[in-house]
């Protein structure tokens, strides 16, 4: 089990690929921001790459331990320490009762850390997963944030010589300040939504972080108007020509115009509205959003078709059959 000492500014627990399949009732899928990072902690202690782990946005946080066992730290780095001593990431540490685990906060790149203990977070299964959707208050750890003295508990699991293993350097992600995300055009697009002058001012220019990004939507500075709009107004759906008649939002990963605001939707965005959806992130990229610094770093889009994108995720998966420990 572990103890919270100081929950810092948002710790949850998520698994992935999260709660699929109810979407249509209001349902968002919520899960891991940066899966890659979970997953890949997950096979460093020799878990089911679906296990739950604990989600650390920003940092600024404690921890206590409250009986043997083996954690990894993946993500961001945060300069964690373990008993007041450098802490290695990317790797298996053995942890004892009474040990204490901290992390300060955010650097230069990367805004999420995960902690993954050896046998996975316990909690219960609500619809099919462990993810806590903070937004609807439900699932993971009493459907929301973990606060101080909360305890967790962790599956029970033969430790024996998880200790000390890595994850081979190679397959460790990079961490940018300016987000390279492969994108598909649609469903609300040109010619009928955006003009081709505004798809190519999305495909060829980097749009900052906004401070106002959270689990539900990455908000990104403003496009001009004038230009990026193929028509005067929504018509039926409203004034504003980013105005729908409400549809299904193409979440995780699509990028939602709300006026001349774009915004990445993410783990627990809303599933439909009333505004335009003019492109959608891949999945093997999704990963990416979760670790933009808010208000600091940038994101660009890159123009990518569906078979790339389909050979993409194909690729991911070999990836985790293929990612090796050493010792």
């Amino acid at each position: 089990m572990i103890k919270v000492v100081n929950g810092g500014i948002e710790i949850l627990v998520e698994d992935w690929p999260g709660r699929l399949g109810y979407m249509g009732l209001g349902m968002a899928a919520a899960g891991a921001m940066d899966n890659l990072a979970l997953q890949l902690g997950n096979k460093i202690v020799g878990n089911e790459l679906t296990d739950a782990g604990l989600e650390i946005a920003g940092g600024y946080c404690e921890f206590e331990f409250v009986e043997d066992g083996v954690i990894a730290l993946t993500g961001a780095d945060m300069s964690p320490t373990l008993n007041d001593e450098p802490m290695p990431m990317w790797e298996a540490v053995a942890v004892k009762v009474g040990d204490h685990l901290k992390l300060s906060h955010f650097g230069e790149k990367g805004f999420r850390s995960y902690l993954i203990p050896a046998g996975g977070v316990d909690v219960e299964k609500y619809l099919g997963s462990r993810s806590t959707c903070i937004f609807g208050n439900y699932g993971g750890f009493e459907g929301r944030k973990l606060a101080k003295d909360d305890i967790v508990k962790v599956f029970k699991k033969d430790i024996t010589g998880i200790a000390g293993k890595k994850l081979n350097p190679k397959y460790m992600p990079d961490y940018e300040n300016d987000w390279e995300l492969r994108t598909i055009p649609g469903p609300n697009s040109a010619p009928d939504y955006v003009t081709e002058e505004g798809m190519n001012y999305l495909f060829s220019h980097s749009f900052k972080i906004s401070h106002n990004a959270n689990r539900a939507a990455y908000r990104l500075e403003e496009v001009d108007g004038s230009m990026f709009w193929a028509r005067e107004d929504g018509g039926k759906g409203g004034s504003h020509p980013s105005n729908i008649v409400d549809h299904g939002y193409n979440i995780r990963g699509g990028l939602n115009i709300t006026g001349n605001t774009p915004s990445v939707l993410v783990a627990d965005g809303p599933t439909l509205g009333g505004f335009c959806c003019v492109a959608q992130v891949i999945n093997a990229d999704l990963w990416k959003i979760g670790q933009g610094i808010p208000a600091r770093d940038k994101m660009h889009f890159k123009f990518t078709t569906l078979e790339e994108a389909t050979e993409a995720r194909k690729e991911r998966e070999q990836m985790f059959e293929a990612a090796d420990l050493i010792v």
